[in-house]
């Protein structure tokens, strides 16, 4: 008889988080029709349905609900258990799984990039850009080792380690340069550039100004920093962004920059990763070199 392997576990946890067969395949690189298969025969070998099939979306069954928070339990161990070998075997060499909020990524990847060849020569960096709420899910299911979100993040099974501050600028149009910047009031009376949902630098804006997400919902949104910083040039509205996105967002952009009233927006940037990691110490260490390569 087939035992359930590694390779299930994957695939259906894939499939769970994803709720789709087709984003499923995409997410493990592999063909609909090959996954579809793969689930099909973990359930024979456990002799009872895990998903109801009809309609766009999958539901889990209870024993696919059980199933999928056992196996994200199994496939973090296994991790873990890879990353004991790499402890007992000295140093801190071979691949690390850097998760970064896209808000962060292409400001500092360039410097730590340089900044961990230069102090941990044995690591590979596999950096990956995406939300918090992705990045918290790739930690919690051992598909990374660490990431670089902005704190709190308010997760018990992980350790938050604060690297360095920064303040939120406003940006708008060049013709508005010298003019008094608006404070929070203010903002929330003018046409405020936001990020799409699932961004946490859109809810610390919103938050900032004190709106509602409801409110939000009916403002105009943009892909990344550089989408808004360019609509704030062509005179559409005005946006906030994170002081290391100035000198890369508004270097080809018409726009001007402006400090806010006191007190004023910011955030604080740090790094995260499982408390029950055995990379803790080592990722610590990276941790620093984060810190020094913000300068």
């Amino acid at each position: 008889m087939t035992s359930i392997s590694m390779k299930h576990l994957r695939y259906f946890l894939a499939l769970s988080r994803q709720g789709h067969f087709g984003r499923a395949a995409e997410d493990c690189a592999i063909s609909q029709p090959a996954l579809s298969l793969q689930i099909k025969e973990l359930e024979e070998i456990l002799g009872a349905p895990l998903i109801e099939r009809g309609g766009r979306r999958i539901r889990l069954t209870p024993l696919g609900t059980a199933l999928a928070e056992r196996a994200r339990r199994i496939l973090r161990e296994v991790e873990e258990l890879s990353d004991l070998a790499r402890v007992s075997r000295g140093g801190f060499t071979g691949p690390l799984r850097l998760g970064v909020i896209p808000t962060v990524a292409p400001y500092l990847l360039p410097r730590l990039i340089k900044a961990l060849a230069a102090h941990h020569p044995g690591l590979e960096p596999r950096p990956r850009e995406a939300v918090t709420g992705k990045l918290i899910q790739g930690l919690m299911e051992g598909g990374l080792d660490a990431a670089l979100v902005a704190l709190p993040v308010s997760e018990p099974a992980l350790t938050e380690w604060p690297l360095f501050e920064e303040e939120f600028v406003l940006v708008r149009p060049a013709t508005d340069a010298g003019k008094p910047a608006p404070g929070a009031e203010g903002l929330r009376m003018m046409r405020l550039l936001l990020l799409e949902e699932g961004h946490c630098f859109r809810d610390q804006a919103l938050s900032f100004c004190h709106m509602s997400p409801t409110v939000a919902r009916d403002m105009m949104e943009g892909s990344s920093l550089a989408t808004l910083v360019q609509m704030v040039g062509a005179g559409i509205g005005v946006t906030l962004i994170p002081e290391m996105a100035i000198g890369i967002e508004t270097r080809s952009a018409d726009v001007s920059i402006a400090r806010l009233p006191e007190p004023r927006p910011g955030r604080t940037i740090g790094m995260v990763w499982r408390r029950s990691t055995p990379l803790a110490e080592q990722l610590a260490q990276v941790a620093a070199t984060v810190k020094a390569a913000r300068g």
